[in-house]
C-alpha cells in the first residue's frame, strides 16, 4: 500500500491544528456568537419560560456533546468548531444568569467568581503545558484546556455586560460601546506595541462577549428596559443565518487559497 509522503513530513501540530486562523472573520463570527448567546439563552429561559436552571442543563449538555464530538475529530471542521462556540455562549448566558439571579449572588459577585476561574484554567493551563497559546492547541490535553477556558470566559462575559448595563447604570447602548471601545483599545495595542499576543488574544476573546451580551440585550429586552423588544426567536434565527453564511464564506475562500494545507 503506497503512503502519502506528504503525511510523514507534515509536522504533528499541523495536522493536529483544529481551530481557526485568528482573522477579522474570526472575530466578527465570534461577536455575532455571542449576541445569539444571549438572544438565544433567553429565548430558552425567559420566552419558554422554562428558567435558568433548566436552560443551563439543556445548553450544558449540548455543549458536553458538541465539545466531545470537536475533541474527538482530527482535523479542522468550522461548522462544528462554532457549533461548540455557540453551545458555550448559550451555556454561558444561561449559566451566569442562575448565579448572579437565581443563586443571589449578583453581577459583581459572579463576575469576580467566573474572572477567578479563567485566571486559574490559563494558570494550571500554562503550568501544565508552557503555553496558552492557540498556536499551542496541538494535544487534546491542550484542547481540553482550551475549551474550558473559553466556557468560563463566556460565562464571565455574559456577568460583566450585566454588571455594566444594570449595576454600572450604563445601559445596553453604553455598555456595548464601553466593551467595542476595549476591544478598539486592544487592536490598537496588536497593531502597535510588542505586547504579547497570546494576552491581547484572550483579551479581545473576554471582551467580544459582553459586547454581544448587550447587544443581545439591546435587541430583545422591553422598550420600558431600553431595548428594541424584538422577537428573540426571530433574532437568533437572523443571527444564526449570518454565523452560517459568514463560515461558509470563510471556508470557501480557506479551500480557494493556494497551498491550504487543512
Amino acid at each position: 500500500m503506497k503512503r502519502d509522503a506528504s503525511s510523514n513530513t507534515q509536522p504533528a501540530a499541523d495536522r493536529w491544528q483544529k481551530v481557526p486562523e485568528i482573522t477579522l472573520a474570526f472575530w466578527f463570527i465570534k461577536i455575532m456568537a455571542t449576541t445569539l448567546g444571549e438572544t438565544g439563552g433567553d429565548a430558552v429561559t425567559m420566552s419558554m419560560n422554562l428558567g435558568y436552571l433548566v436552560g443551563t442543563i439543556i445548553f450544558a449538555s449540548v455543549f458536553i456533546v458538541a465539545v466531545a464530538a470537536q475533541i474527538r475529530v482530527k482535523r479542522f471542521h468550522p461548522y462544528l468548531y462554532w457549533a461548540v462556540i455557540i453551545a458555550t455562549t448559550t451555556a454561558g448566558t444561561t449559566l451566569a444568569d442562575f448565579m448572579d439571579r437565581s443563586l443571589g449572588i449578583g453581577y459583581a459577585g459572579g463576575s469576580s467568581i467566573l474572572l477567578a476561574l479563567v485566571l486559574a484554567s490559563i494558570g494550571l493551563w500554562h503550568l501544565t503545558l508552557g503555553s496558552v497559546s492557540v498556536k499551542s492547541i496541538t494535544s487534546p490535553v491542550a484542547e481540553i484546556f482550551y475549551w474550558v477556558t473559553i466556557m468560563f470566559s463566556q460565562t464571565l462575559g455574559t456577568a460583566l455586560g450585566d454588571w455594566a448595563a444594570d449595576s454600572a447604570g450604563l445601559g445596553y447602548e453604553g455598555g456595548a460601546l464601553v466593551f467595542a471601545a476595549g476591544l478598539a483599545l486592544v487592536a490598537v495595542c496588536y497593531f502597535r506595541t510588542r505586547v504579547s499576543r497570546t494576552l491581547l488574544f484572550w483579551m479581545a476573546f473576554i471582551l467580544t462577549r459582553p459586547l454581544g451580551a448587550t447587544v443581545g440585550d439591546l435587541l430583545d429586552k422591553p422598550l420600558a428596559q431600553g431595548g428594541f423588544a424584538l422577537s428573540r426567536y426571530s433574532a437568533t434565527a437572523v443571527l444564526a443565518a449570518i454565523i452560517l453564511a459568514s463560515v461558509f464564506l470563510m471556508t470557501r475562500r480557506t479551500e480557494a487559497s493556494p497551498g491550504n494545507g487543512r
